[in-house]
């Protein structure tokens, strides 16, 4: 009978995805580094230079993943998961600053953000739980175990004063869910920033009143139905509890503790609030400004390759990193940035595909966890980018400039990639 291999069995269209985006990427970032008379790709001045060897790094480490016995995957989660939480308490403890975070460790003159890589390790740690035969996820205990697996590595890097890195562990929120937990404590959760950014906008008492009103009103109008529903009084009256503490003290507290300056400022000027004078919100947004005129400029069709002004002329700060779909959006124009988007959702889709396939829990929550964490980071970036979101510092999966973020979202897809090959093997 014929054995299939390992290449026959790998999902192709995945890794079509995956090559497309990144030879965009790269294209990208020689355009946002390009000057005339300086065309030389192998330059290992620049960032193109070295972003090409992050992407051979990328695809020498994902083929060996994809030759490794799946057991060795299965079985290492615990001690991965272990190793990068000890690798976060070191990186707080000792890495330098740099962009106002210390979450980069200097090995032979390259930079590591172990950070990056702790999210894929979670993921990998969350699906070996929540996959283990006794493990019932309805169970209350579980799903708080469940959540700090989740909140552990988050609340270290909060500690390296990388709140953007930290905020993408919300991600996993939506697996959980697809795993069972209930939907009001989602929707809770979305109060809870949307009450923040109330907060921000809305004096104090006013907004204090107007939860007590509504509290009232419902009690009021469900007063018959509630003789009968204790255990609804009890999570209503919670939560007006927990909304009054916070509007009262967790709105100062996270701003003033754990968000920086910068963080804050960006924040209240998103939202239309200016928090000193003219000149320094006007410095403070300046990125933003500049990207969207960037992107406005593109047009439909874009003024193509290595003809953007803003680009050629260095207007938007980090435009190979957090910036570079303002380099797609003026060299590509509107159509170039749905192709980049299409691709994000055909590759999105792709997981989906691959998740809702597989006869293993394990493989399964796995990849659910690289759709969540690809589509939080597509949809940060991007809004960031055209001015809807603050700016908290969140590369474009596979495109953006990094040598950590690329490798480990090479990584991340080539595991799912060798999990899909063993899709018929029930794993543990």
């Amino acid at each position: 009978m014929y054995q299939k291999s390992i290449w026959d069995k790998i999902d192709w269209n995945t890794f079509y995805l995956y090559v497309a985006l990144l030879v965009i990427g790269w294209l990208a970032i020689y355009a946002a580094e390009y000057q005339d008379g300086n065309a030389f790709v192998f330059n290992l001045k620049k960032d193109y230079c070295k972003q090409l060897i992050w992407v051979g790094v990328g695809l020498f480490i994902g083929i060996s993943i994809l030759l490794l016995d799946v057991k060795l995957i299965t079985a290492s989660p615990w001690t991965l998961y272990v190793a990068s939480l000890l690798m976060l308490i070191v990186v707080a403890l000792v890495a330098k600053t740099v962009n106002g975070a210390n979450a980069w460790l200097e090995i032979g003159g390259f930079k590591l953000q172990p950070s990056e890589f702790s999210k894929t390790i979670t993921a990998l740690a969350l699906a070996k739980y929540l996959s283990q035969s006794d493990v019932n996820f309805k169970q209350l205990s579980i799903r708080f175990r469940a959540l700090a697996i989740i909140a552990f590595p988050a609340l270290l890097i909060i500690l390296q004063k990388d709140t953007g890195s930290a905020l993408v562990y919300g991600a996993f929120m939506l697996v959980l869910y697809r795993e069972g937990l209930p939907g009001y404590i989602l929707v809770m959760g979305v109060s809870v920033i949307l009450l923040l950014l109330a907060a921000l906008l809305v004096p104090k008492f006013i907004l204090f009143a107007t939860f007590t009103v509504i509290v009232a009103y419902i009690i009021y109008s469900w007063r018959r139905k509630l003789r009968k529903m204790r255990t609804q009084i009890i999570l209503l009256m919670s939560v007006f509890l927990f909304c009054g503490i916070f509007v009262l003290w967790g709105k100062d507290f996270v701003m003033d503790h754990v968000l920086q300056k910068h963080q804050r400022d960006r924040i209240m000027l998103t939202f239309g609030v200016r928090t000193g004078d003219k000149a320094s919100a006007k410095k403070e947004g300046y990125n933003v400004i500049q990207s969207k005129i960037a992107i406005g400029s593109g047009g439909f069709w874009g003024k193509g390759f290595l003809k953007g002004t803003q680009t050629q002329y260095n207007f938007v700060p980090e435009q190979h990193t957090d910036f570079i779909f303002c380099t797609i959006g003026e060299e590509r124009g509107f159509v170039g940035v749905l192709v980049v988007l299409g691709l994000y959702g055909l590759l999105l889709f792709r997981i989906i595909t691959i998740a809702e396939r597989q006869r293993s829990k394990f493989s399964r929550i796995y990849a659910y966890c690289v759709a969540c964490i690809l589509f939080f980071h597509i949809m940060i970036n991007v809004g960031m980018t055209i001015g809807l979101l603050p700016v908290i510092g969140i590369p474009l999966p596979l495109i953006s400039y990094g040598g950590s973020s690329f490798i480990n979202f090479s990584v991340m897809l080539f595991i799912l990639l060798k999990l899909d090959t063993e899709r018929i093997a029930v794993l543990r």
